[in-house]
């Protein structure tokens, strides 16, 4: 059974991907996260939270060695 909400308020985008709501409002802003609107309320679609968090950077995946004193 698929318990995942089809979309999100920005605070429950915010629980879901470990984000606080400033940033979630930066990336409003800055157009990489789509939204909706329901009256005043901000909805986050699942597929639009998901192509967010694929377009993110890819963080490297090995450690940069330790620079020795």
């Amino acid at each position: 059974m698929n318990t995942s909400p089809n979309a999100y308020t920005v605070d429950a985008f915010c629980d879901a991907y470990g984000i606080r709501r400033n940033l979630a409002y930066d990336e409003i802003k800055a157009g990489r996260l789509s939204i909706r609107k329901a009256g005043r309320r901000t909805i986050i679609r699942k597929i639009d939270a998901d192509a967010w968090l694929d377009n993110l950077p890819i963080g490297n995946k090995e450690l940069a060695p330790a620079e020795e004193a």
